[in-house]
């Protein structure tokens, strides 16, 4: 992976979605000045697709609402799944866009 590629997230409370048999897409929430964005990865850290949202009440709503889930607030979550970690790095989705294109999304 080059340098250029990395995604710098700040956050490290995890949001997940079962996707398909053993797999996830996995959320973060950084907050911005003017709000926050949601980065969409993989189980391999590779960032496919982000959403802004005007506050972390919307974000966190909007992802319950797509049935994402806070991994914290999983009891036995570390014991089936394990959260992706750093360097995230761009990559592409083979569906493209799929959150914020509204495909996939609520």
């Amino acid at each position: 992976m080059y340098k250029e590629h990395e995604v710098q997230i700040k956050s490290r409370d995890y949001w997940f979605k079962f996707v398909d048999f053993l797999q996830q897409n996995w959320a973060l929430i950084d907050e911005q000045e003017d709000g926050v964005i949601v980065w969409f990865f993989s189980d391999t850290s590779g960032v496919f697709d982000e959403m802004t949202f005007r506050s972390l009440a919307d974000a966190v709503e909007a992802l319950q609402g797509n049935r994402f889930r806070r991994y914290a607030d999983e009891p036995d979550g570390g014991e089936f799944i394990r959260v992706p970690v750093p360097p995230f790095y761009r990559s592409e989705h083979p569906n493209g866009k799929i959150y914020s294109s509204g495909r996939f999304w609520r």
